[in-house]
């Protein structure tokens, strides 16, 4: 996708990397210069180095902070007097709305139906006016524009503007000023706002730096673009951050020339990579947030001995959300496992089933003995139990031994 001679043509772009300077001495001291440190454990899992960029711990929990303050301070006078709309579907919100309150400017904030209640709520703390309409960032962003027009305020876009690009890129600059041995950024893509300012950024310092774009494989718009492919686009995503239909025209332009290739994770390879930052890092990423690390795990061989750089972009998850993201976890992992029994139904079965687990060291989390609504003969019983184990193999063992016994286990 880019050859030398364009990577280092950064200068050619909508954006430059004098613009991205320019963006981090607009925000510097207004926006956190957050953490890049190394994960050791991960980088174990994954057979290469990696280092962690903690957008997540900005104080909205994201990186739209920067972008969103670096075009608020481009503002006119009378721009700020008569205020800013912008849609989104929670993140550049929240940098919006907190930076427009901290600068005493009116904001608006079309946000699409269905956007986490936590990022919706966080908005509206911040201050922000919060319109619910349309299904997708795409149908919101419309909503925005015409009331925009009609109420006199500015939109600030959150990807298909130069200074939102530049003030995204200065996340590059922080990476390789904190590690400069790093050889590889993987990038989550939703409207391309983020990789393509930290592109011009990165390759301006390291023009061999190999950049991996990520999308969400239900959201595969920048995919499609530099592709020329028509995979759907479609369906509720974790990752709803970078769930954009029509990626931004900047950004298409930019990772055109700068971004080596785009890979695409599945819903399952997202839970997984957030479950395991809560696991071994202890910290708290949305889906969007952890579309890198899934990338790496998913396919781990292209980055293997690399010096790898990962963006976690924001935190900003449902904790409902969190808990049924960690409870899959562990069911594919083995260790929460629901079986079905069929037993007789007489005294002393449930009990027997019970010690058998207990003996071979499962734990029994939930019971459900049915007799009633089953489509079993009158003299058996459904017996259906949630059980911890401790793994996988702990898990064979245990079926096993119910099949021993004569109880046929049946994992739900």
């Amino acid at each position: 996708m880019a050859d030398d001679a364009k990577r280092i043509a950064a200068y050619e772009l909508p954006v430059t990397p004098a613009d991205v300077t320019a963006a981090a001495a607009t925000i510097r001291g207004e926006v956190l210069v957050t953490d890049c440190s190394e994960s050791r454990t991960l980088g174990e899992i994954c057979g290469c180095r990696i280092w962690l960029k903690f957008e997540n711990l900005q104080f909205t929990s994201t990186f739209k902070e920067r972008g969103a303050l670096n075009r608020l301070k481009a503002l006119s006078a009378d721009e700020r007097r008569r205020g800013v709309i912008a849609m989104s579907a929670g993140n550049h919100a929240q940098g919006v709305a907190y930076h427009a309150k901290r600068l005493g400017i009116p904001a608006a904030i079309v946000m699409p139906v269905g956007t986490p209640m936590v990022k919706v709520e966080n908005t509206r703390r911040h201050g922000a006016e919060v319109v619910m309409s349309g299904t997708t960032v795409e149908e919101a962003g419309e909503v925005a524009r015409q009331q925009g027009e009609v109420r006199g305020m500015t939109m600030i876009h959150p990807y298909d503007d130069p200074l939102i690009v530049a003030g995204q890129g200065t996340i590059g600059l922080e990476m390789l000023e904190a590690v400069p041995s790093l050889d590889t950024l993987v990038v989550p893509i939703g409207g391309g706002g983020l990789i393509s300012g930290i592109a011009v950024a990165a390759r301006a310092i390291k023009p061999d730096l190999r950049i991996i774009g990520v999308e969400a494989a239900l959201y595969p718009s920048m995919y499609n673009a530099i592709y020329g492919v028509d995979l759907p686009t479609r369906g509720d995503t974790l990752a709803e951050g970078i769930a954009v239909k029509s990626p931004g025209k900047i950004a298409t332009e930019i990772i055109r020339q700068l971004v080596d290739e785009i890979v695409l994770v599945s819903e399952d390879q997202i839970e997984r990579a957030v479950a395991m930052l809560i696991s071994i890092e202890k910290t708290v990423a949305e889906g969007a947030g952890a579309a890198g690390l899934a990338a790496v795990m998913a396919n781990p061989e292209p980055f293997a001995g690399r010096n790898v750089g990962l963006i976690l972009t924001g935190g900003n998850i449902d904790t409902r959300l969190i808990a049924s993201v960690l409870t899959r976890e562990l069911a594919r992992e083995g260790r929460l496992t629901q079986l079905s029994l069929d037993i007789v139904d007489r005294p002393g079965q449930l009990a027997a089933v019970c010690t058998l687990l207990a003996d071979a060291g499962a734990n029994i989390i939930e019971v459900s003995h049915q007799r009633t609504f089953s489509e079993l003969p009158a003299k058996a019983t459904l017996l259906e139990l949630v059980i911890e184990t401790r793994d996988r193999a702990h898990l064979d063992q245990v079926l096993a031994r119910l099949g021993a016994e004569g109880f046929a286990a049946r994992c739900l």
